[in-house]
């Protein structure tokens, strides 16, 4: 039989209700702030009042992808009728697309966007390998010094990324790690592998030890019942660990403006330094920072079954 609830209680719940949706609201509005000004002239760009209602365009993706200059003159009719649609969008922008072999010349976008892209998961799939195995050994095995030790990798986290950011470069610099892929997989994984240990090493001791104690019975050998009893167990919590980790990677700023320029270049950096007729154009970087949202957003949508689970992994077990 349901419980009766008083006036107040509906009251109360109602207006609980109407705070989450007024919460989410404030959360989301610049998500979809991004996202319309993605699709803005760049003379709605920055109205104010701000512009709501408008016709969208693509013109911002154009810009977003290709190298242009501002337009010394206006271009003869001629020439702005065989030019194709999207080439149009650029001349009525009061720019012009630059040109190579006959096609437009691409901007550096898509190669920082894949840069991105390696970095991020490469690091991520280090951070998180390389925690579960340290983790496991923290949960099973009597280790000297272990809260010392535990203490130690926890601590590599108390200080942000930005103040080693100098001392990291000039040794980079030594090495010549500096503007490379593997300079940066280094530094995330490092970064990200203390957090990585915290998660797991909970996740870790939450699986009753009985689970391997039967399968050595059984004739397994530690590696073995490793591989076919604790990690199918941990999967939930390698998930979420792999969804934070990522998400740090793909979005770090600090490292990726200091030890890069030009080969190894991530997205974030190269996003705010989209010009356009030589002032900062919004609306090419809304473009870039809409797209570099959705790797991670697909990321954490598909694993957001796991991500549930492992917020409540062991809550039931014991």
């Amino acid at each position: 039989m349901a419980a009766v609830r008083s006036n107040a209680q509906k009251i109360g719940h109602r207006l609980a209700i109407a705070a989450v949706i007024a919460i989410t609201i404030v959360m989301l509005s610049p998500i979809y702030w991004i996202a319309s000004t993605a699709f803005k002239p760049r003379s709605l760009a920055t109205t104010v009042p701000p512009t709501v209602v408008f016709s969208p365009e693509v013109t911002p993706f154009i810009k977003l992808f290709t190298k242009r200059v501002q337009l010394q003159k206006k271009p003869d009719q001629a020439t702005y009728d065989e030019a194709p649609w999207w080439e149009k969008k650029i001349y009525d922008a009061g720019e012009r697309v630059l040109k190579v072999a006959g096609g437009p010349q691409m901007s550096a976008y898509p190669s920082r966007f894949l840069n991105s892209l390696i970095i991020a998961v490469t690091s991520t799939f280090l951070a998180v390998a390389m925690g579960t195995i340290t983790a496991y050994g923290f949960s099973r095995f009597k280790i000297a010094g272990e809260a010392d030790l535990l203490f130690f990798i926890l601590s590599t986290r108390m200080l942000p990324p930005v103040v080693v950011a100098i001392p990291m470069f000039l040794m980079y610099r030594v090495v010549g790690l500096v503007d490379t892929h593997i300079g940066l997989i280094i530094l995330y994984t490092a970064f990200n592998l203390s957090f990585s240990v915290w998660l797991m090493k909970g996740f870790m001791d939450e699986i009753p030890k009985e689970y391997e104690e039967a399968a050595l019975v059984d004739g397994y050998t530690r590696i073995e019942a490793f591989f076919k009893i604790v990690l199918p167990e941990a999967a939930t919590g390698i998930a979420a660990t792999a969804v934070f980790c990522f998400i740090t990677a793909w979005n770090e700023y600090a490292f990726a403006l200091m030890m890069t320029n030009k080969e190894a270049q991530t997205a974030p950096p190269f996003i705010p330094a989209q010009l356009g007729s030589g002032i900062t154009d919004w609306t090419a970087i809304a473009a870039g920072t809409l797209l570099f949202l959705l790797p991670v957003s697909i990321f954490t949508f598909l694993l957001r079954n796991h991500l549930l689970r492992g917020v409540t992994f062991g809550a039931i077990r014991k």
